[in-house]
């Protein structure tokens, strides 16, 4: 998963220079209304809304924001909210390469046109449900930061159902680890983390492919780049994850 991480933590950086410009707050208002509406207000017996307002609040969303985001997705200040529905679209970018895009949307046709669109124009083409999904798993994933015991953390780990961990930068000079586990042992885990003391910077359900495609042409990976934030920058998309990952070489020319 080396890859996978270090676009993740490519993804991660680009996240944070999107929440100063404001990009990312109706997003996360979104997951938070659909949150609250599947699993009502209160985020103490909500685990998803829980960490979509912890998420938010990483992100710098305002409390009065997450507040009414709330009140929309438990019904409180009426409005059509309801019509918000999650869908999974599938596609390939440039060299065949596998994406996979959840979105939550209240118009089906608009969103696959500006998916459609955002592929064409960048080398790729939006697929079929099921052309790609068969190359992901569904993981839990809690990112916990500081210098670790590993010996010490993986006996935690373990004890709250994880698969896996991956020691990694979270940040620029900021190691930490990314433990991986069943979706429905997500929450388990987090709290087993905190209870003892672990900090957890982040938690959430995330798509992992099976296996990876190393880019190691500097134009494939720019052009790979320029379709991923495409994708994430369209109203209705919450998350775009891809099958490859960069050569130091390659990101070099793609960022130069």
């Amino acid at each position: 998963m080396a890859g996978h991480s270090k676009w993740a933590n490519i993804k991660r950086q680009k996240a944070r220079v999107d929440a100063v410009k404001g990009k990312v707050f109706a997003k996360l208002s979104r997951e938070i209304i659909v949150s609250a509406r599947q699993g009502g207000a209160d985020p103490d017996d909500n685990f998803q809304l829980r960490t979509a307002i912890d998420k938010a609040k990483a992100a710098g969303v305002p409390n009065d924001n997450i507040d009414r985001a709330i009140a929309k997705g438990s019904g409180q200040l009426g409005g059509d909210d309801n019509a918000l529905e999650a869908i999974r679209y599938e596609g390939y970018g440039p060299g065949g390469v596998a994406v996979l895009i959840e979105a939550l949307t209240d118009n089906r046709n608009r969103t696959a046109a500006d998916l459609r669109s955002a592929f064409s124009k960048r080398g790729g083409n939006l697929g079929e449900t099921g052309c790609v999904g068969w190359m992901f798993d569904q993981k839990g994933v809690a990112v916990v930061t500081g210098d670790l015991d590993e010996e010490a953390l993986l006996e935690v780990a373990l004890a709250g159902g994880a698969e896996t961990y991956e020691l990694t930068e979270v940040d620029e000079d900021m190691p930490g680890a990314e433990i991986f586990c069943p979706p429905h042992q997500l929450e388990a885990l987090s709290n087993l983390l905190k209870a003892q003391d672990y900090p957890v910077q982040e938690v959430e359900v995330r798509w992992i492919p099976n296996n990876t495609v190393e880019v190691t042409d500097g134009d494939q990976a720019q052009a790979l780049i320029k379709l991923m934030d495409a994708l994430e920058d369209l109203d209705d998309v919450q998350s775009v994850t891809a099958n490859f990952e960069l050569s130091e070489a390659a990101i070099a020319v793609a960022y130069a």
